[in-house]
């Protein structure tokens, strides 16, 4: 007599998304209304300390400026998922795969890295632009080619995501300024910015899945259909609604003035580092969260976690404005602080040992939202210490330490075995460490709350 064994996906419960996406809500909803007491108590200590009214023109400028971003993030999103099902269709091997990456994680390392100091120099909306020509000629590779490179689509794809992690916050930053709006509105912005990028990588999971289908060869060619219609709509109107502002500085006087940045304020350094670990902790996270939930070989619906980890950096990204709106006490260091010691012990617990799988959702969901909280307030500071002018060559530059340690993770770890899931791990969460400690640093070296040399 047989013995038939059933086999159990665990998969989240419902529960756990209802409760991400109705809290994140609700954080959103309720805003107004707390920002509304806040400043009522606010005019009875200083009638001109606080100022409500936000211009028209602002809103429009904001609104117009997150449907780019949207789509960038939908565009990042439909690669990034659909790049993994094209690796399994092609046939690749896992060698041929980390070869791929590492190709990808070179490019980053030695052209994204110029390309942010390229961006200061020329404009940010032409790199903007180029990043949504990168996904366009991408898409229509693999739309019209049955064998795509997969070198050149990593490589392509790399510079891209390079791109989107500077280009479209410096423009922004830059915009804002010249139009002259008041700078304490940038950190609505910039919470914005994490909030919907995250929903919108929701949003791309879920077309994905629409599109991919049953299908097989429909899978392959409809992603790549909607990649080419989103970045054409994006260049169009990008191209129509904005007008490039002139470059802030010139190519001779631009070397001098960064080294003269670097040099002469360590501050730069303390958040050059925590940008730096906290792309190299993320980057870790992507590479291995899925080997390490299913280490035990049970079957896990990988696709249902990770709604609930976008949810959760969601969660974290609203409660930003709470923390920092109006006459707060919170200083963005202590936040960052707190975050950073958070996802470094959170890192550690994983590296440490394996968990149950509902325990290490749980860890995971908590990192992220240490991530949505991080995001924003590390953009709030680089407003504070860093110039307009250096702002995307200062973040390109703080990406490459992270971009070198990744390559040499997957060289060591993915090529030839050298290292485990938790050596990578714990040095991941030893970076976190550190960058909390920078933001102690920052803390005793910095500004007074609330006061910059953009007076914030």
């Amino acid at each position: 007599m047989g013995v038939v064994i059933e086999t159990v996906v665990w998969e989240p419960k419902p529960l756990l998304h209802i409760f991400l996406f109705c809290s994140s809500f609700f954080c959103v909803f309720l805003l107004p209304c707390m920002s509304t007491i806040s400043n009522r108590t606010s005019t009875y200590l200083d009638l001109d300390s606080f100022s409500t009214s936000i211009p028209a023109s602002f809103l429009r400028f904001q609104r117009s400026f997150l449907l780019v971003y949207s789509l960038a993030s939908v565009m990042e999103g439909l690669e990034s998922i659909y790049g993994e099902f094209e690796y399994a269709y092609y046939g690749l091997s896992k060698e041929h795969m980390v070869v791929s990456l590492c190709a990808g994680s070179v490019a980053s390392l030695l052209i994204g890295t110029s390309l942010g100091i390229l961006s200061d120099i020329i404009g940010q909306r032409k790199v903007c632009v180029l990043f949504c020509f990168l996904h366009l000629v991408v898409g229509f590779w693999k739309s019209v080619s049955r064998h795509p490179s997969v070198w050149m689509a990593s490589i392509c794809l790399s510079l891209a995501s390079s791109i989107f992690s500077f280009g479209f916050e410096t423009w922004m930053v830059v915009e804002h300024d010249k139009l002259g709006y008041r700078k304490d509105l940038l950190n609505d912005t910039f919470w914005l910015m994490a909030f919907y990028e995250s929903a919108s990588l929701i949003g791309s999971q879920a077309l994905a899945n629409w599109l991919i289908g049953g299908n097989l060869k429909r899978s392959v060619t409809f992603p790549s259909t909607a990649i080419v219609f989103l970045s054409t709509m994006s260049i169009i109107y990008i191209i129509r609604q904005w007008k490039e502002s002139p470059p802030l500085t010139a190519i001779e006087g631009y070397k001098a003035s960064i080294s003269a940045c670097f040099r002469g304020d360590k501050r730069v350094w303390f958040l050059a580092w925590a940008q730096a670990c906290l792309q190299f902790s993320v980057a870790v996270f992507w590479i291995l969260w899925a080997p390490t939930i299913v280490a035990d070989g049970r079957e896990v619906n990988l696709g249902m976690i990770y709604p609930c980890l976008l949810g959760a950096r969601m969660l974290g990204s609203t409660t930003v404005p709470w923390f920092f709106s109006g006459p707060s006490p919170v200083r963005t260091e202590d936040c960052l602080l707190f975050a950073f010691l958070t996802s470094g012990f959170v890192l550690s617990i994983v590296a440490y040992d394996y968990q149950d799988i509902g325990f290490l959702v749980t860890l995971f969901c908590l990192f992220h939202a240490c991530v949505g909280l991080i995001l924003p307030s590390l953009a709030r500071l680089r407003t504070m210490y860093i110039p307009n002018e250096l702002r995307g060559g200062m973040i390109s530059l703080s990406a490459a330490p992270a971009s070198a340690v990744v390559l040499l993770v997957l060289i060591q770890k993915g090529y030839y075995q050298n290292i485990g899931n938790a050596v990578v791990m714990a040095f991941a969460a030893f970076g976190l460490f550190t960058a909390a400690g920078c933001m102690h640093l920052l803390k005793r070296w910095g500004k007074q709350p609330h006061h910059d040399v953009h007076k914030l």
